[in-house]
């Protein structure tokens, strides 16, 4: 069984930057794209950035480009998302989340194709 457990999460003012971890145990998910999501209080869980199995692919929804980096570290199965110049209007639970299936070809921003899900760190940008 997958366990996923989200860290680095916390309060910064805006422009700041955090460092988001995701430590995967139970099972290597080094064959499984993993992506980070994120919801604020009354709004739909919406898609942040994603990276494919190797690393080499990633993702990311437009509100986020350029400012945040996701990373892997497949011998730690471990996720990371940087975040720079951080914004008000990011504050919400982040969750990362593993692919339902390995080695897909592309990488999905759709909720509906992950099925591991971490409990969320929050992140609070002040203004």
């Amino acid at each position: 069984q997958v366990q996923l457990v989200e860290s680095g999460g916390g309060l910064v003012q805006a422009g700041g930057s955090l460092r988001l971890s995701c430590a995967a145990s139970g099972r290597t998910l080094r064959t499984y794209a993993m992506g980070w999501f994120r919801q604020a209080p009354g709004k739909e869980r919406e898609f942040v950035a994603a990276i494919n199995w190797s690393g080499g692919s990633t993702n990311y929804a437009d509100s986020v480009k350029g400012r945040f980096t996701i990373s892997r570290v497949n011998a730690k199965n471990t996720v990371y998302l940087e975040m720079n110049s951080l914004k008000p209007e990011d504050t919400a639970v982040y969750y990362c989340a593993a692919d339902r299936v390995p080695f897909r070809a592309v990488v999905t921003t759709s909720l509906e194709d992950y099925s591991y899900w971490g409990q969320g760190t929050q992140v609070t940008v002040s203004s």
